[in-house]
């Protein structure tokens, strides 16, 4: 597959600290990866320097053969990359579909597919996204994403905090935009085992460097590496 994302010898981070002292990485179009790590190694300081919101210290971030490394995240986000933040970030004040269309993009991905994909969002249409549940706030925060129409999904620990039955109905869908959709995506997931059942590849940080990287598979059928740089999270995400 052609290749779609291009990280090379970024060293990035926030303020005066770097985070990531100089990461290379590829991303093919249609691939799925799982970025996986203990707490504050990175992770989510990768996907934050890919849509543009940590300093960079140097290095480079293309996008499609363009590189992307001085443009600013609404430019990003343009050029194609959907972002799902930690922390969401959806409009409280703006009903569901004011959310979901207030940065749309042209493409395949309209309110209509949105709605199909989470029903649950359809009949919240009318509702302010401050009074929806933290489920169906991410729900918005992915269907909001996919709204860009983009070439690039970001999504950092969509499952946190969620109830079981909502994780699960949250990674079916997210099985279906990387699998029927083909949609290239990046993952940051603390439940390791869970977001490798979805991915292609999967690459280990530690501070801020990439110490494993395999298959999906492979890590699955063998969790040593998992056990090991990753320790007890690894272990609970196999119960």
């Amino acid at each position: 597959m052609p290749e779609l994302l291009s990280i090379r010898d970024l060293r990035a981070g926030h303020g005066d600290a770097v985070v990531i002292p100089g990461l290379s990485l590829t991303l093919a179009e249609g691939e799925a990866l799982a970025v996986l790590g203990r707490n504050g190694v990175g992770k989510t300081t990768l996907l934050d320097s890919i849509i543009g919101v940590t300093r960079r210290f140097g290095g480079q971030v293309s996008l499609a053969g363009r590189d992307i490394s001085a443009l600013p995240p609404e430019a990003r986000a343009r050029a194609g990359i959907g972002w799902v933040p930690q922390e969401r970030n959806i409009f409280r004040s703006l009903t569901v579909e004011e959310n979901l269309t207030a940065t749309a993009l042209p493409g395949k991905w309209s309110l209509a597919r949105v709605y199909e994909m989470f029903p649950r969002l359809q009949e919240r249409r009318g509702n302010m996204g401050g009074q929806l549940s933290g489920g169906e706030q991410q729900m918005l925060a992915v269907g909001r994403a996919m709204m860009l129409n983009p070439r690039l999904l970001l999504l950092d620990e969509p499952t946190e905090g969620l109830a079981p039955i909502i994780v699960e109905q949250l990674l079916t869908s997210i099985r279906r935009i990387i699998r029927d959709e083909g949609m290239a995506t990046i993952i940051v997931e603390q439940h390791a085992r869970k977001i490798l059942k979805v991915t292609d590849r999967a690459v280990i940080l530690d501070r801020g460097e990439i110490v494993h990287q395999a298959p999906s598979a492979d890590l699955l059928a063998d969790p040593g590496p998992l056990e090991q740089h990753l320790g007890v999270i690894a272990k609970g995400a196999a119960a």
